[in-house]
């Protein structure tokens, strides 16, 4: 429980203490909006490596090698805790956008910070509404944003990868990015397993090689999907061993 009240105490103070930061910040923005960027990512990813800590999360990292820093990816991974975002995302080595939940839009705070990260909320009911976040997902792309997708669609209580949605890929398939797959094992120990309870946990995260969709199209028109699901599955029954 102590763990638990730690992180959620951090959070809030974080969020709290934020504001005049995130007002700072808009201002230098309108001039400088790259550096002010970086610095708002940093900024995030600090936070979250300090939510790790008080967790209790232990962290193996595998593959980091294969991740480009000198231009925008597509992250694609397998989904079993909210703790996927906060991994993931304190390890980002430039600018990226989350794809999340629509409910998101609606957290005070926090929703401010992830649209100023670029972060863009999807309503998967609405298949016009889930196409114009795709749309500006590839828009982030071209303007040198990466950007990260949970293709289940949702988290996952299974031991088994759920179908990933195609359409998640077309991010990729419509800029020529290179689509890194992220295979993650026991992030749910930390919390989801045990709910309400935060307790520390040893997660691994491993980064598998660059897919590109354009070589895949080439050599035979395999979806990109059912690549990256071929991938993540390999590396998760990798861990398991």
């Amino acid at each position: 429980m102590l763990r638990l009240i730690l992180v959620v105490l951090f959070v809030i103070l974080y969020l709290i203490f934020g504001i005049p930061v995130l007002m700072t910040e808009w201002l230098i923005g309108r001039s400088h909006p790259a550096s002010s960027d970086l610095r708002q990512l940093r900024m995030v990813q600090w936070a979250f490596r300090t939510v790790l800590f008080l967790s209790g999360t232990k962290l193996t990292v595998i593959g980091e090698e294969h991740v480009p820093k000198d231009e925008p990816v597509l992250y694609i991974a397998n989904h079993r805790s909210y703790f996927d975002i906060i991994i993931t995302y304190a390890r980002c080595p430039r600018l990226t956008g989350y794809i999340a939940k629509k409910s998101m839009r609606h957290v005070p705070l926090l929703s401010t910070w992830m649209k100023r990260l670029h972060c863009l909320f999807i309503n998967r009911e609405d298949t016009r509404e889930a196409l114009k976040t795709i749309l500006a997902g590839i828009d982030n792309i071209k303007n040198g944003i990466s950007m990260c997708i949970f293709p289940e669609g949702t988290r996952n209580k299974t031991d088994e990868l759920l179908p990933f949605k195609e359409g998640s890929f077309k991010m990729a398939e419509k800029t020529g990015c290179a689509v890194i797959p992220i295979a993650i094992s026991h992030s749910a120990d930390i919390f989801e397993n045990h709910f309400p309870l935060i307790r520390p946990a040893s997660v691994i995260v491993e980064y598998g090689e660059p897919i590109w969709p354009k070589e895949l199209k080439a050599a035979g028109n395999k979806k990109t999907g059912a690549v990256c699901q071929e991938a993540i599955l390999a590396m998760l029954k990798k861990h398991s061993g």
